[in-house]
């Protein structure tokens, strides 16, 4: 039985004003909100996921930010090209969407995959402000991959599993066994969220190559906006040691512990993220 808290109860995508930015003919759908003459607050998403990942973090700052969220290329409302993808594509997407909305600066927040996409905008552009990197890596030989067994059960999926049964399986890696037991009705919401919106088997394939290939571990050095990064000791897709690597790697990096945080802990501890996150904006 779910014992789902009365604060996650009611918590939607709730679509407002789609807005369309172009990079090299790819569209690349993107949403606004907040008051427009706040700074800018930008959310990236990870592999596959849809910018409903971005709920949690979006509720908490919109009154006081103009917050973006965006699909990925292959995702959601934006346009599926054909791949495979590489980081610096998707880099340029987020610089279409900052230039399309008229965005001279902007707070980078992004996640996993996000996360990579953040660090390789802030070596290609100058609009990052800062930026807020969680459950993500810097890749290079000393990155810590994902563990075989959370790969396994990414990838080498029963074939028996219906659609719903199929992401619920595919998820249980990224968040705690708890947290799927207490959060039942949460958990068919986002299920039913990655079903309208996630990535096409073939996009997460292109994506998923862009990840395979990223390496700015020889590089940390050149981003010299202010950064925070978050990691989760409990990260089963993106190991804990990775978040320490990237924050050793930046130079005016803080690094926050989250005992007992799995890979998707902006859902599962997004109290503590939201605060953290606002704290280290605000002060920028």
């Amino acid at each position: 039985m779910s014992t789902e808290p009365d604060h996650l109860k009611d918590i939607q995508p709730e679509r407002v004003s789609m807005q369309y930015a172009t990079n090299d003919s790819v569209d690349i759908a993107y949403e606004r909100e907040g008051p427009p003459d706040a700074e800018t607050v930008v959310f990236v998403e990870g592999i596959g996921y849809g910018r409903w990942m971005w709920l949690w973090q979006q509720e908490a700052l919109v009154e006081a930010y103009e917050t973006i969220v965006w699909d990925n290329r292959g995702t959601g409302d934006s346009d599926e090209p054909e791949g495979p993808y590489t980081m610096s594509q998707m880099a340029g997407d987020l610089e279409a969407v900052l230039d399309d909305a008229g965005v001279e600066q902007a707070h980078i927040v992004g996640a996993s995959m996000g996360g990579m996409i953040a660090q390789q905008y802030a070596l290609e552009y100058d609009r990052a402000e800062s930026l807020t990197l969680m459950c993500t890596s810097p890749g290079g030989p000393d990155a810590e991959p994902v563990p075989k067994e959370t790969q396994r059960r990414m990838f080498d999926v029963p074939e028996d599993l219906d659609k719903r049964e199929l992401r619920r399986y595919k998820m249980q890696p990224a968040l705690s066994e708890s947290f799927m037991d207490t959060h039942e009705d949460l958990i068919e919401r986002i299920i039913d969220w990655r079903i309208d919106s996630d990535a096409s088997d073939r996009a997460l394939e292109w994506q998923g190559a862009a990840v395979q290939a990223f390496d700015a571990s020889d590089r940390l050095s050149e981003i010299t906006v202010p950064a925070l990064v978050i990691h989760g000791t409990a990260d089963e897709v993106v190991p804990y040691e990775n978040g320490e690597l990237l924050a050793r790697g930046l130079p005016h990096a803080d690094f926050v512990t989250v005992h007992g945080g799995p890979h998707l802990l902006f859902i599962e501890e997004y109290e503590r993220v939201n605060t953290q996150i606002r704290e280290f904006v605000d002060d920028v």
